[in-house]
């Protein structure tokens, strides 16, 4: 198969695309670095020619009311190229229980997204994740002051990077789900736990302090992040990552 990546250079991109590759398909990463915008709509008509399926990884760079009018932008942008194109099968990734969290711009961004998919005309998949385990270290980060981490109770089911990219390489190069798949980290910890294991096994001078209205996840409440129903666990546990 002829697969297009956007969003191809990425934490996640990177991985599919070596991924479809080693399972002998043509894969090719797109992104803003190659000359491809997804907002301006610059090199996506010449990025999908040809593609069998196109998996849009593109992210918004901001968690504010700004991920709105990017994702209504990029989709609106990418599949008015891909139904040019003839593309088959267009694929994106979203979070697990976004929306459950209509509060936060940014999940309802994703929401819009996802919606935005299902009522063009391509046939298409939804993989949706729970939160990266590489993205721990940023949340911590968001909420240190000096050697105190502030975070709240919110519960989060951790998944690997490697767990996602292997979901979506699966899909991308099977047949459209016209559906959605949810995948998980195995097991579900309160974030303040979480960063308390992490600094346990990495330590730095910094100590965790519960706060329920410390930083972005504060806004999300009990478990809505976690997966419920019909979900695909990812094999990876977060203490042997970190590891």
């Amino acid at each position: 198969m002829k697969l297009a990546v956007i969003g191809g250079t990425g934490l996640i991109g990177s991985q599919v695309v070596q991924k479809l590759a080693a399972a002998g398909h043509e894969a090719e990463p797109y992104s803003k670095s190659t000359g491809v915008d997804v907002l301006t709509g610059r090199g996506l008509a010449e990025a999908v020619a040809g593609a069998d399926t196109v998996v849009n990884l593109t992210n918004s760079p901001t968690f504010d009311d700004a991920s709105l009018p990017f994702f209504r932008t990029s989709m609106d942008n990418l599949l008015t190229a891909a139904q040019k194109g003839e593309v088959g099968h267009l694929v994106i990734l979203s979070i697990v229980g976004a929306e459950r969290v209509p509060d936060a711009a940014y999940y309802r961004a994703k929401v819009l997204q996802e919606n935005t998919l299902k009522a063009g005309p391509i046939p298409y998949s939804i993989v949706r994740a729970t939160q990266f385990m590489e993205f721990v270290d940023a949340v911590m980060s968001w909420t240190t002051e000096g050697d105190i981490v502030r975070l709240p109770t919110t519960a989060l089911q951790p998944i690997a990077a490697a767990d996602v990219s292997d979901a979506v390489a699966e899909v991308a190069a099977g047949t459209p789900l016209n559906g959605t798949l949810d995948i998980a980290g195995p097991e579900v910890f309160p974030l303040d736990d979480l960063g308390r294991i992490t600094l346990h096994a990495r330590p730095d001078g910094r100590t965790v302090v519960t706060d329920d209205t410390a930083g972005f996840f504060a806004s999300v409440h009990g478990d809505a992040l976690t997966a419920k129903g019909d979900v695909r666990l990812a094999p990876t546990h977060y203490r042997d990552w970190l590891s």
